[in-house]
């Protein structure tokens, strides 16, 4: 089978792999779509992001979906064929932070590609994968690229919860990338009252509509577009920081009201931070680093109906055009969610009427 392989910045190459039989417990699938996430573009244009780097070639991809194809010793509830969401979170259930519920933080994390442990978690940006049953997600009712949508989806909803109870409040996100969108559509489900979203690209904030926000300001074409809410002591209960910029929180700090609750979901690496604005104002700041409950709720509010990915996937291309694929994804001028479609099955499921 075909996987894809970053060896270094710029250098992205479709190589052979073999791929084992199923051992106990697991599920062999043929990958369907995968979705080209912000630290996948950093290995590829870069070799990693912050004090992470790439030490050896990589499989990148953690956003995919997956028809069954084998199933393994003791694996019940899946049938052949069917299409099903991939968590690539794999925590180990042994450690303390496991012992604790905080699956996310697990000392012995396999989350498919990322170059953070040594040697690398290579990822699911291949034709065929061996999973464990446990990270499978039944997606009855959902294409493949929504199905895949589920993992940026999960980074949004679990970004709400670490910013507590939402209902009612004024929330502001900077970066109209994915996941500040879908941080937008998990902020909205959590009852928000008013969403405003920013960025500095036009093309981005087009998609802001799918998300139902009140407004889409563009910080480039007018840098004081928050004035109105920097009046008094500010204006934002809640903030969603996407970029990973200091110019961006610090801009954004100056409209949250005192004890509001900063919610960092960006990596752009470190940065500086305006503590006298933050002491001052009382504000708190939460990091919110991946998911884990929240996968599967992403699931099922797509089937549900209560929410609507479709929108947010603006460019999907075939495993041959990879390298194309990540030039598209890389612009932001151009794309928002950008896929690739690993199985020709995936180009034949039925497709939904969107609902926007």
């Amino acid at each position: 089978m075909r996987a894809l392989v970053i060896h270094e910045a710029k250098d992205l190459r479709l190589e052979q792999r073999e791929i084992p039989a199923p051992a106990v417990g697991q599920i062999k699938v043929k990958v369907a779509i995968g979705g080209i996430c912000g630290s996948d573009l950093h290995y590829y244009n870069h070799g990693g992001f912050g004090a992470i780097r790439m030490k050896q070639p990589m499989i990148p991809g953690h956003e995919f979906s997956g028809y069954v194809d084998k199933l393994g010793e003791g694996v019940e509830g899946f049938a052949l064929g069917e299409l099903v969401a991939i968590s690539p979170s794999r925590p180990c259930g042994q450690c303390e932070y496991c012992h604790q519920a905080l699956h996310n933080h697990c000392s012995n994390m396999q989350f498919y590609g990322s170059a953070m442990p040594f040697p690398h978690i290579q990822g699911g940006f291949q034709e065929e994968l061996i999973v464990n049953a446990t990270q499978c997600i039944k997606a009855e009712g959902l294409t493949a690229g929504e199905a895949a949508m589920a993992e940026p989806f999960a980074v949004g909803l679990h970004a709400v919860q670490r910013a507590g109870n939402i209902f009612g409040k004024r929330v502001l996100i900077t970066g109209c990338g994915p996941i500040g969108a879908l941080a937008a559509v998990a902020a909205r489900r959590a009852g928000a009252a008013e969403v405003v979203i920013t960025d500095l690209v036009s093309n981005a904030l087009k998609f802001a509509k799918f998300a139902h926000v009140d407004h889409a300001l563009n910080l480039h074409d007018n840098p004081d577009a928050l004035a109105f809410y920097r009046q008094g002591k500010g204006t934002f209960d809640v903030l969603f920081e996407c970029t990973g910029s200091a110019q961006a929180l610090g801009g954004a700090i100056a409209a949250m009201r005192p004890r509001g609750i900063i919610v960092q979901l960006g990596l752009g690496g470190d940065m500086p931070v305006p503590m006298m604005q933050i002491t001052a104002k009382e504000l708190e700041i939460r990091g919110a680093f991946r998911f884990h409950d929240e996968f599967n709720l992403a699931i099922k509010l797509m089937q549900s109906g209560l929410v609507n990915l479709k929108p947010f996937i603006s460019h999907t291309f075939e495993l041959d055009r990879a390298h194309e694929a990540f030039e598209v994804a890389s612009d932001r001028s151009q794309a928002m969610k950008t896929q690739i479609t690993f199985s020709e099955s995936a180009q034949l499921r039925p497709i939904k009427p969107q609902l926007i």
